[in-house]
Protein backbone atom coordinates (compact mmCIF):
# COMPACT_ATOMS: atom_id res chain seq x y z
CA UNK A 1 0.00 0.00 0.00
CA UNK A 2 0.81 3.28 -0.44
CA UNK A 3 3.33 4.36 2.35
CA UNK A 4 1.77 7.83 3.20
CA UNK A 5 -2.02 6.23 3.39
CA UNK A 6 0.00 3.91 5.93
CA UNK A 7 1.78 7.09 7.98
CA UNK A 8 -2.07 8.38 8.05
CA UNK A 9 -3.22 4.98 9.16
CA UNK A 10 -0.56 4.97 12.15
CA UNK A 11 -1.42 8.28 12.97
CA UNK A 12 -5.02 7.42 13.51
CA UNK A 13 -3.39 4.48 15.70
CA UNK A 14 -1.21 7.05 17.94
CA UNK A 15 -3.82 9.24 18.37
CA UNK A 16 -5.82 6.77 20.27
CA UNK A 17 -3.02 6.51 22.36
CA UNK A 18 -2.68 10.09 22.68
CA UNK A 19 -6.30 10.66 23.85
CA UNK A 20 -8.26 8.61 26.27
CA UNK A 21 -11.62 8.33 24.88
CA UNK A 22 -13.27 9.38 28.16
CA UNK A 23 -11.43 12.89 27.82
CA UNK A 24 -12.87 13.86 24.70
CA UNK A 25 -15.71 16.10 24.93
CA UNK A 26 -19.60 15.51 23.20
CA UNK A 27 -19.19 17.76 20.48
CA UNK A 28 -18.63 17.59 16.45
CA UNK A 29 -14.77 17.53 15.88
CA UNK A 30 -14.59 14.52 18.62
CA UNK A 31 -17.61 12.77 16.72
CA UNK A 32 -16.31 13.11 13.66
CA UNK A 33 -12.81 11.58 14.65
CA UNK A 34 -15.02 8.42 16.44
CA UNK A 35 -16.67 8.16 13.31
CA UNK A 36 -13.85 8.17 10.78
CA UNK A 37 -12.37 5.61 13.23
CA UNK A 38 -15.29 3.30 12.70
CA UNK A 39 -15.06 3.57 8.95
CA UNK A 40 -11.15 2.71 9.40
CA UNK A 41 -12.34 -0.14 10.87
CA UNK A 42 -15.24 -0.73 8.59
CA UNK A 43 -12.85 -0.17 5.42
CA UNK A 44 -9.91 -3.00 6.93
CA UNK A 45 -12.59 -5.34 8.12
CA UNK A 46 -11.33 -5.29 11.82
CA UNK A 47 -12.67 -4.06 15.37
CA UNK A 48 -9.35 -1.99 16.38
CA UNK A 49 -10.98 0.98 17.21
CA UNK A 50 -14.36 -0.75 18.74
CA UNK A 51 -13.80 -0.68 22.03
CA UNK A 52 -12.35 2.81 21.69
CA UNK A 53 -15.50 4.18 20.47
CA UNK A 54 -17.20 2.22 23.46
CA UNK A 55 -15.50 3.92 25.92
CA UNK A 56 -16.38 7.43 24.51
CA UNK A 57 -20.36 6.43 24.97
CA UNK A 58 -20.12 4.36 27.73
CA UNK A 59 -18.63 7.45 29.42
CA UNK A 60 -20.80 10.16 27.83
CA UNK A 61 -24.25 7.90 28.95
CA UNK A 62 -22.73 7.58 32.39
CA UNK A 63 -21.65 11.46 32.54
CA UNK A 64 -25.09 13.11 30.49
CA UNK A 65 -25.32 14.43 27.36
CA UNK A 66 -26.51 16.88 25.33
CA UNK A 67 -28.49 17.50 22.15
CA UNK A 68 -29.81 20.60 21.05
CA UNK A 69 -27.43 21.61 18.33
CA UNK A 70 -25.97 20.35 15.02
CA UNK A 71 -22.88 20.11 16.72
CA UNK A 72 -23.97 17.97 19.43
CA UNK A 73 -26.20 15.66 17.05
CA UNK A 74 -22.75 14.68 15.33
CA UNK A 75 -22.23 12.13 17.98
CA UNK A 76 -25.17 10.16 16.90
CA UNK A 77 -22.84 8.88 13.59
CA UNK A 78 -20.39 6.66 15.89
CA UNK A 79 -23.10 5.18 17.84
CA UNK A 80 -25.27 4.53 14.89
CA UNK A 81 -22.43 2.63 14.05
CA UNK A 82 -21.66 0.57 16.93
CA UNK A 83 -25.76 0.02 16.89
CA UNK A 84 -26.57 -0.06 13.19
CA UNK A 85 -22.71 -1.77 12.10
CA UNK A 86 -21.87 -3.95 15.30
CA UNK A 87 -25.06 -4.87 16.82
CA UNK A 88 -24.41 -3.19 20.06
CA UNK A 89 -28.23 -2.57 21.29
CA UNK A 90 -27.48 -0.05 24.39
CA UNK A 91 -26.52 2.51 22.07
CA UNK A 92 -29.39 2.88 20.16
CA UNK A 93 -30.61 5.15 23.07
CA UNK A 94 -28.42 7.71 21.60
CA UNK A 95 -29.43 6.96 17.86
CA UNK A 96 -33.18 7.59 19.15
CA UNK A 97 -32.30 10.44 21.24
CA UNK A 98 -30.74 12.35 17.70
CA UNK A 99 -33.09 11.06 15.81
CA UNK A 100 -36.32 12.99 17.92
CA UNK A 101 -33.89 16.19 17.81
CA UNK A 102 -34.66 15.94 13.71
CA UNK A 103 -38.30 16.36 14.66
CA UNK A 104 -39.01 18.21 18.03
CA UNK A 105 -36.05 21.20 17.12
CA UNK A 106 -37.49 24.12 15.88
CA UNK A 107 -37.16 24.92 12.12
CA UNK A 108 -36.01 28.39 10.58
CA UNK A 109 -35.72 27.88 7.03
CA UNK A 110 -37.59 25.37 4.85
CA UNK A 111 -37.67 23.09 7.09
CA UNK A 112 -34.11 23.46 8.43
CA UNK A 113 -32.79 23.53 11.74
CA UNK A 114 -31.19 26.54 13.48
CA UNK A 115 -27.15 25.24 13.09
CA UNK A 116 -27.30 26.31 17.09
CA UNK A 117 -30.44 24.63 17.67
CA UNK A 118 -31.87 25.55 21.12
CA UNK A 119 -28.61 25.45 23.27
CA UNK A 120 -27.17 28.40 25.17
CA UNK A 121 -25.53 29.80 22.04
CA UNK A 122 -28.45 30.62 20.31
CA UNK A 123 -29.05 33.00 22.41
CA UNK A 124 -25.94 34.79 21.35
CA UNK A 125 -25.72 34.08 17.49
CA UNK A 126 -28.29 35.03 14.89
CA UNK A 127 -30.47 32.13 14.04
CA UNK A 128 -28.75 31.11 10.95
CA UNK A 129 -27.76 27.77 9.13
CA UNK A 130 -24.06 27.25 8.82
CA UNK A 131 -22.16 24.99 5.98
CA UNK A 132 -20.78 22.55 9.13
CA UNK A 133 -24.03 21.18 9.13
CA UNK A 134 -23.95 19.46 5.62
CA UNK A 135 -21.58 17.11 8.07
CA UNK A 136 -22.87 17.55 11.43
CA UNK A 137 -26.77 16.55 10.79
CA UNK A 138 -26.84 16.14 6.73
CA UNK A 139 -24.42 12.79 6.63
CA UNK A 140 -26.22 10.95 9.83
CA UNK A 141 -29.87 11.81 8.35
CA UNK A 142 -29.05 10.42 5.11
CA UNK A 143 -27.29 7.19 6.55
CA UNK A 144 -30.31 6.60 9.34
CA UNK A 145 -32.83 7.20 6.84
CA UNK A 146 -31.11 4.63 4.24
CA UNK A 147 -30.67 1.93 7.14
CA UNK A 148 -33.95 2.24 8.64
CA UNK A 149 -36.84 2.62 6.16
CA UNK A 150 -37.29 6.34 7.24
CA UNK A 151 -39.21 7.73 5.02
CA UNK A 152 -39.89 11.28 7.06
CA UNK A 153 -36.32 11.51 7.37
CA UNK A 154 -35.31 10.24 3.97
CA UNK A 155 -37.68 13.23 2.91
CA UNK A 156 -35.66 15.60 5.08
CA UNK A 157 -32.35 14.33 3.72
CA UNK A 158 -33.05 14.28 0.46
CA UNK A 159 -33.98 18.23 0.05
CA UNK A 160 -31.04 19.18 2.09
CA UNK A 161 -27.95 19.56 -1.00
CA UNK A 162 -30.21 21.67 -2.25
CA UNK A 163 -31.44 24.04 0.42
CA UNK A 164 -27.87 24.43 1.38
CA UNK A 165 -26.51 25.05 -2.23
CA UNK A 166 -30.08 27.64 -2.60
CA UNK A 167 -28.96 29.97 0.58
CA UNK A 168 -25.22 28.99 0.99
CA UNK A 169 -23.43 28.66 -2.74
CA UNK A 170 -21.97 31.96 -4.33
CA UNK A 171 -24.27 31.58 -7.76
CA UNK A 172 -21.45 33.04 -9.88
CA UNK A 173 -18.55 30.99 -8.19
CA UNK A 174 -19.71 27.99 -7.03
CA UNK A 175 -18.58 28.28 -3.61
CA UNK A 176 -20.13 28.11 -0.15
CA UNK A 177 -19.86 31.07 2.58
CA UNK A 178 -20.30 29.97 5.72
CA UNK A 179 -23.74 30.90 7.04
CA UNK A 180 -26.88 32.34 5.94
CA UNK A 181 -28.63 34.31 8.78
CA UNK A 182 -32.61 34.27 8.29
CA UNK A 183 -33.49 37.69 10.12
CA UNK A 184 -31.21 39.24 8.05
CA UNK A 185 -32.20 36.94 4.47
CA UNK A 186 -28.39 37.30 3.51
CA UNK A 187 -25.80 34.99 3.72
CA UNK A 188 -22.59 35.54 5.62
CA UNK A 189 -20.02 36.96 5.30
CA UNK A 190 -21.68 39.50 2.62
CA UNK A 191 -18.48 39.86 0.79
CA UNK A 192 -16.98 36.96 -0.94
CA UNK A 193 -14.74 34.84 1.59
CA UNK A 194 -14.76 31.50 0.91
CA UNK A 195 -13.75 29.74 4.44
CA UNK A 196 -11.68 27.08 3.54
CA UNK A 197 -12.63 24.43 6.25
CA UNK A 198 -16.27 25.01 5.37
CA UNK A 199 -15.73 24.07 1.80
CA UNK A 200 -14.12 21.39 2.51
CA UNK A 201 -16.75 19.79 4.44
CA UNK A 202 -19.35 20.68 1.34
CA UNK A 203 -16.34 18.44 -0.36
CA UNK A 204 -16.05 15.55 1.89
CA UNK A 205 -20.02 15.73 3.24
CA UNK A 206 -21.62 15.46 -0.45
CA UNK A 207 -19.98 11.79 -1.17
CA UNK A 208 -21.50 10.74 1.97
CA UNK A 209 -25.07 11.95 1.47
CA UNK A 210 -24.92 10.29 -2.35
CA UNK A 211 -24.19 6.75 -0.50
CA UNK A 212 -27.61 6.43 0.81
CA UNK A 213 -29.25 8.52 -1.74
CA UNK A 214 -31.72 6.45 -3.56
CA UNK A 215 -31.70 7.19 -7.38
CA UNK A 216 -33.29 9.78 -8.62
CA UNK A 217 -33.80 13.72 -9.44
CA UNK A 218 -32.44 14.95 -6.04
CA UNK A 219 -29.10 12.24 -6.34
CA UNK A 220 -28.52 13.54 -9.84
CA UNK A 221 -28.91 16.99 -8.56
CA UNK A 222 -26.19 16.19 -5.66
CA UNK A 223 -24.15 14.55 -8.06
CA UNK A 224 -24.21 17.75 -10.00
CA UNK A 225 -23.56 20.05 -7.41
CA UNK A 226 -20.42 18.18 -6.19
CA UNK A 227 -18.98 18.44 -9.29
CA UNK A 228 -19.69 22.08 -9.61
CA UNK A 229 -17.81 22.95 -6.08
CA UNK A 230 -14.77 20.43 -7.04
CA UNK A 231 -14.26 22.45 -10.41
CA UNK A 232 -14.43 26.01 -8.28
CA UNK A 233 -12.15 24.21 -5.91
CA UNK A 234 -9.34 23.69 -8.48
CA UNK A 235 -7.95 26.99 -9.24
CA UNK A 236 -7.22 28.12 -5.98
CA UNK A 237 -5.05 24.80 -4.34
CA UNK A 238 -1.52 26.79 -3.69
CA UNK A 239 1.89 25.12 -6.02
CA UNK A 240 2.19 23.46 -2.21
CA UNK A 241 -0.57 21.12 -2.48
CA UNK A 242 -2.55 23.35 0.02
CA UNK A 243 -5.36 25.38 0.64
CA UNK A 244 -5.65 28.31 2.72
CA UNK A 245 -8.08 28.97 4.96
CA UNK A 246 -9.67 32.09 3.44
CA UNK A 247 -8.63 30.70 0.21
CA UNK A 248 -9.53 33.43 -2.27
CA UNK A 249 -7.19 35.96 -0.47
CA UNK A 250 -4.12 34.07 -1.51
CA UNK A 251 -1.22 34.98 0.68
CA UNK A 252 -2.84 37.19 2.94
CA UNK A 253 -4.14 34.36 5.83
CA UNK A 254 -2.32 30.65 5.97
CA UNK A 255 -2.03 27.14 5.28
CA UNK A 256 -4.62 24.81 6.30
CA UNK A 257 -4.26 21.37 6.59
CA UNK A 258 -7.81 19.88 7.47
CA UNK A 259 -9.57 21.65 4.27
CA UNK A 260 -6.82 20.57 2.52
CA UNK A 261 -7.64 17.44 3.27
CA UNK A 262 -11.59 17.02 3.59
CA UNK A 263 -11.31 18.63 -0.31
CA UNK A 264 -8.10 15.90 -1.65
CA UNK A 265 -11.08 13.43 0.04
CA UNK A 266 -14.10 14.89 -1.95
CA UNK A 267 -11.63 14.78 -5.33
CA UNK A 268 -10.66 11.10 -4.36
CA UNK A 269 -14.29 9.77 -4.05
CA UNK A 270 -14.72 11.73 -7.71
CA UNK A 271 -12.34 10.28 -8.98
CA UNK A 272 -13.04 6.73 -7.82
CA UNK A 273 -16.83 7.26 -9.10
CA UNK A 274 -15.82 7.84 -12.44
CA UNK A 275 -17.45 11.59 -12.13
CA UNK A 276 -13.90 13.59 -12.17
CA UNK A 277 -10.89 13.57 -14.55
CA UNK A 278 -7.25 12.50 -13.84
CA UNK A 279 -6.78 15.85 -13.47
CA UNK A 280 -8.78 15.88 -9.89
CA UNK A 281 -7.04 13.06 -8.94
CA UNK A 282 -3.59 14.18 -9.54
CA UNK A 283 -4.48 17.50 -7.38
CA UNK A 284 -5.89 15.63 -4.60
CA UNK A 285 -2.76 13.41 -4.55
CA UNK A 286 -0.57 16.87 -4.44
CA UNK A 287 -3.01 17.81 -1.38
CA UNK A 288 -2.13 14.80 0.32
CA UNK A 289 1.44 14.37 -0.41
CA UNK A 290 1.74 17.90 1.54
CA UNK A 291 -0.28 17.48 4.39
CA UNK A 292 1.16 14.19 5.34
CA UNK A 293 4.87 15.30 4.68
CA UNK A 294 4.32 18.15 7.74
CA UNK A 295 2.99 15.32 9.95
CA UNK A 296 5.81 15.30 13.08
CA UNK A 297 6.55 13.70 15.84
CA UNK A 298 5.41 15.08 19.15
CA UNK A 299 5.83 13.45 22.74
CA UNK A 300 7.06 9.91 20.91
CA UNK A 301 3.65 9.85 18.69
CA UNK A 302 2.88 10.87 15.32
CA UNK A 303 1.39 14.56 14.99
CA UNK A 304 -0.74 16.37 12.61
CA UNK A 305 0.12 20.17 11.60
CA UNK A 306 -1.37 23.09 10.48
CA UNK A 307 -5.03 22.64 11.99
CA UNK A 308 -6.86 25.63 12.20
CA UNK A 309 -8.93 25.76 15.31
CA UNK A 310 -12.77 25.92 15.58
CA UNK A 311 -14.10 29.05 13.60
CA UNK A 312 -17.02 30.84 13.99
CA UNK A 313 -17.96 33.85 11.13
CA UNK A 314 -17.87 36.56 14.05
CA UNK A 315 -20.97 39.13 13.15
CA UNK A 316 -19.29 42.82 11.86
CA UNK A 317 -15.65 41.12 11.59
CA UNK A 318 -15.57 37.88 9.83
CA UNK A 319 -12.20 37.82 7.79
CA UNK A 320 -10.51 39.04 10.87
CA UNK A 321 -11.59 36.17 12.80
CA UNK A 322 -10.76 33.94 9.68
CA UNK A 323 -7.55 35.42 9.66
CA UNK A 324 -6.30 35.46 13.52
CA UNK A 325 -7.82 32.16 14.43
CA UNK A 326 -4.81 29.91 15.49
CA UNK A 327 -3.66 26.50 14.12
CA UNK A 328 -2.83 23.65 16.45
CA UNK A 329 -1.74 19.67 16.19
CA UNK A 330 -4.21 17.07 16.21
CA UNK A 331 -7.58 18.99 16.37
CA UNK A 332 -9.69 15.77 15.71
CA UNK A 333 -11.89 17.47 12.76
CA UNK A 334 -8.30 17.63 11.25
CA UNK A 335 -7.56 13.91 12.00
CA UNK A 336 -10.64 12.68 11.00
CA UNK A 337 -10.29 14.91 7.50
CA UNK A 338 -7.15 12.96 6.84
CA UNK A 339 -8.63 9.58 7.74
CA UNK A 340 -11.44 10.38 4.64
CA UNK A 341 -8.60 11.19 2.69
CA UNK A 342 -6.77 8.04 3.15
CA UNK A 343 -9.57 5.88 2.68
CA UNK A 344 -10.93 7.31 -0.66
CA UNK A 345 -7.41 7.48 -1.52
CA UNK A 346 -7.11 3.90 -0.85
CA UNK A 347 -9.91 3.43 -2.40
CA UNK A 348 -9.16 4.89 -5.82
CA UNK A 349 -5.72 3.02 -5.88
CA UNK A 350 -7.15 -0.64 -5.22
CA UNK A 351 -9.48 0.35 -8.22
CA UNK A 352 -6.74 0.94 -10.47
Amino acid sequence: MNERIEKVFSLSEDSTKRFFPEKLNWQWGQALYLYALSLIDKERKENRYTEYLKRYYDHHMKKGYRVDTSDTAAPALGAFYLYHELGEEKYKSVVDRVRDYFSTTPKILEGMPNHLGTGIESYIYPKSIWVDSMMMYGVFASWYAKATGDKELMEFALKQPALFAKYLMDEEDNLFYHCYWTSFKTHYPRKKLYWGRGNGWVMASIPLFIEYFPEGEQKEFTIDLFKKVAKALLSYQREDGYYETVFNKPGKTYTESSATMLIASGWFYGYYKGWLSKEYYDAAIKAFNAVVDDFEIKNGLLSMTKISAPTSAIPLIPYFVYKITPRGNDWHYGLAAAFFAALNYKKCLEKK
